[in-house]
């Protein structure tokens, strides 16, 4: 049998990019299981929601959304440090560049590395990878939760964190006056999760909780299509939290009979594969979930910083 492609390396099709509008001046561009971003108007500027991984990726998203709005992005929220999320930040010329304070300091401690895993692993993603400048740098953070003023009758947006889950620092936006919420990675719709640099307990339990809690009645999740309504919100909350329990099960399964990581990754892409094999980066992300839960179960609470070089062994161990 030959071996899979490593990662999305062989995932060359260019997705259809669709800008959808929430509501007045809430926008979200999707694009078939790719990383969606959103952007969200005030009285006189914009704020913006992730970066996407480059410079000239981020002005292509930039171009659709000035068909609708040319006020000038004063706020780039970024929800997680990822270099997918981030790295085409300079297009923005945002005047505040804002994410959670721990997100600041992964950034610091494995932000070069994160940035060749990644491009290494989605190179697509990677589009004009030469107009990357540097790392993205935030020039706000905070720790629990702030707010930004839109301004006239438009409300306020909430940032918030509720607890370690897809990373250490993940925040959510969320617009109360329309329950619309932009949850980032926390929650995927229809498309698997990537928990390589995950707290898999956490995130299966409280953080996912105070997510739900919200009450949203529209969801942008970190990839797959917009949710609309309170089913199907919830259906999107519960189909992350059951990827990570079932994962949570048949890892500390094998793990706690003194199996082998490799017979971790067979158990869960057994357990998953029939309802969630056929959604985006399934195959890409496994190898990469079971590793970082296997190390969970063995006692190593932070993840293990991922260099271009720990992906391949990795791989070429679970997946090849």
């Amino acid at each position: 049998m030959a071996a899979k492609p490593f990662a999305s390396s062989a995932d060359t099709e260019a997705k259809q990019q669709t800008l959808e509008v929430l509501a007045d001046g809430v926008y979200a561009l999707t694009a078939e299981g790719d990383p969606n971003v959103g952007a969200i108007e005030g009285e006189d500027f914009l704020v913006a929601f992730e970066a996407l991984a480059t410079p000239t990726a981020a002005r292509e998203w930039l171009a659709l959304l000035r068909e609708h709005t040319d006020k000038p992005v004063r706020y780039l929220v970024l929800s997680h440090y990822h270099a997918v999320r981030v790295l085409g930040a300079s297009a923005f010329d945002a005047e505040i560049i804002l994410t959670h304070e721990k997100t600041h300091e992964l950034i610091r401690e494995r932000g070069e590395e994160d940035w060749a895993s990644e491009f290494g692993r989605m190179p697509r993603l990677a589009k004009d990878a030469g107009s990357v400048p540097g790392l993205t740098w935030p020039t706000q953070t905070f720790a629990d939760r702030t707010t930004i003023d839109l301004g006239g009758d438009r409300g306020e947006l909430v940032l918030e964190y509720f607890g370690r889950g897809h990373t250490e620092g993940d925040i959510v936006a969320w617009l109360p006056q329309r329950k619309i919420l932009f949850a980032g990675d926390l929650v995927e719709a229809q498309a698997a999760l990537y928990t390589g640099d995950a707290f898999h307990m956490d995130w299966a339990g409280a953080t996912l909780d105070r997510v739900k809690d919200l009450g949203a009645e529209m969801l942008v999740g970190g990839r797959g299509a917009v949710s609309r309504g309170r089913d199907e919100v919830d259906a999107a909350v519960e189909q992350t939290r059951n990827f990570l329990q079932v994962m949570i099960r048949e890892v500390g399964g094998v793990h706690g009979r003194g199996g082998t990581l490799k017979e971790a990754f067979e158990a869960t892409h057994a357990a998953l594969v029939d309802d969630y094999g056929h959604w985006p980066i399934f195959e890409h992300c496994l190898p990469f979930d079971v590793s970082r839960l296997w190390d969970e179960f063995s006692g190593i609470e932070r993840p293990v910083i991922w260099t271009a070089e720990r992906d391949r062994e990795v791989w070429d161990l679970l997946q090849a």
